[in-house]
C-alpha cells in the first residue's frame, strides 16, 4: 500500500562527518536503515560540497539508480537524478570572478582549483588541503600551467583552501568582494566555496523538492558543517549530527548521535514513519 504524500519522507544527507563515520566509509548498519526505508517508498537525497564524481561511490553503494534517487553536489550548484543520470538543475558560477579570484589567492598564498569532469584544476602547486580535497573524493590533480586561460568552460564553483586560522580573514575579505556577485562560506575549517550568488543546499533543495511536488515538511536534513546549515533551518526538521559544530546545532531541531555511533540510524527509527 502506497504511503500518501503527508506521510512520505525525503532524507537529505550531507556526506562527509554525517553519511559516512570518520574512515569515510558508510557502517553496515547505516546503509540498511537507508535501504529500508528506500524499499518503503521514501525518498534519499545526498546533499554535498563535493563535485558529483566524488559522490558517486556512496550513489553505487546504496543503490540510490535502482530507488532514484538524487545527488545535490557543489552545495546546491547541480542536481542530478541517479536513475537517469540526467542534470535536473544546475546554477553556474560567472568565469568573471576568476581573475580577482586568482589574484587573491596567490597574493595570500591560498590553493585555488576547480573542477572539469572527474579531475581537480589546480591554479598552484597543491597545498594540503588541495590534495585532502582530491583525496577525499578519489580524484586526480591537474596543474595547469595558466589557470585563467585554461577555465574556459562551465563551472559550478571554485574552491580556496587556506589554513584554519587563517581562513576566516580571508572569507569575510571574499565576501566582501562578491557581495552581491557570488556566495561565499566555509565548508570545512579549511576549505572556502566560491559558489554562484544565492545558491546553498537550502535554495536548491526547495526546487528539488517543488519539482517532486513536496514542501520542506516532508524533508528531513541531516548534517555536521557550516554549509549544512542554510538545509537545516530550512527543512520540516532539521538534524545536526553529535560530532556537528557548535553552530549546526543551535540551528537544529534535533541533535543525533555521531557519525561513529550510526546517528542516521537513530534519525530514522525515531522520525521516519
Amino acid at each position: 500500500m502506497r504511503m500518501n504524500r503527508e506521510e512520505e519522507r525525503v532524507l537529505v544527507l550531507d556526506i562527509d562527518g554525517t553519511l559516512t563515520n570518520s574512515e569515510k566509509q558508510i557502517t553496515p548498519a547505516t546503509k540498511a536503515g537507508i535501504q529500508e526505508i528506500l524499499l518503503r517508498g521514501h525518498k534519499v537525497i545526498l546533499a554535498s560540497g563535493r563535485p558529483t564524481p566524488g559522490m558517486r561511490r556512496y550513489e553505487k553503494e546504496l543503490e540510490l539508480e535502482k530507488y532514484g534517487g538524487y545527488l545535490l553536489s557543489f552545495n546546491g550548484g547541480r542536481i542530478v537524478e541517479c536513475r537517469s543520470g540526467e542534470i535536473v538543475y544546475q546554477r553556474l558560477l560567472s568565469l568573471s570572478v576568476l581573475p580577482s579570484l586568482y589574484h587573491f589567492a596567490k597574493e595570500h598564498g591560498c590553493g585555488l582549483i576547480t573542477y572539469l569532469g572527474d579531475t581537480v584544476i589546480s591554479a598552484f602547486e597543491p597545498d594540503e588541503y588541495v590534495k585532502l580535497e582530491a583525496r577525499i573524493n578519489g580524484l586526480p590533480i591537474r596543474v595547469v600551467e595558466n589557470f585563467l586561460e585554461f577555465v574556459d568552460f562551465d563551472i559550478n564553483k571554485c574552491l580556496v583552501t587556506a589554513p584554519p586560522e587563517v581562513a576566516p580573514g580571508y572569507e569575510q575579505e571574499l565576501r566582501e568582494m562578491y557581495q552581491g556577485i557570488a556566495s561565499v562560506y566555509r565548508s570545512e575549517a579549511f576549505f572556502i566555496e566560491i559558489m554562484p550568488e544565492n545558491v546553498d543546499k537550502a535554495s536548491s533543495l526547495d526546487r528539488m523538492l517543488e519539482s517532486l511536488g513536496m514542501t520542506r515538511e516532508n524533508a528531513i536534513c541531516c548534517g555536521d558543517g557550516f554549509n549544512d546549515i542554510s538545509m537545516i533551518r530550512y527543512a520540516g526538521l532539521g538534524v545536526a549530527m553529535g560530532n556537528a559544530k557548535p553552530e549546526v546545532k543551535e540551528a537544529a531541531d534535533y541533535v543525533t548521535a555521531t557519525n561513529d555511533e550510526d546517528g542516521i540510524v537513530e534519525v530514522i527509527q525515531k522520525f521516519v514513519p
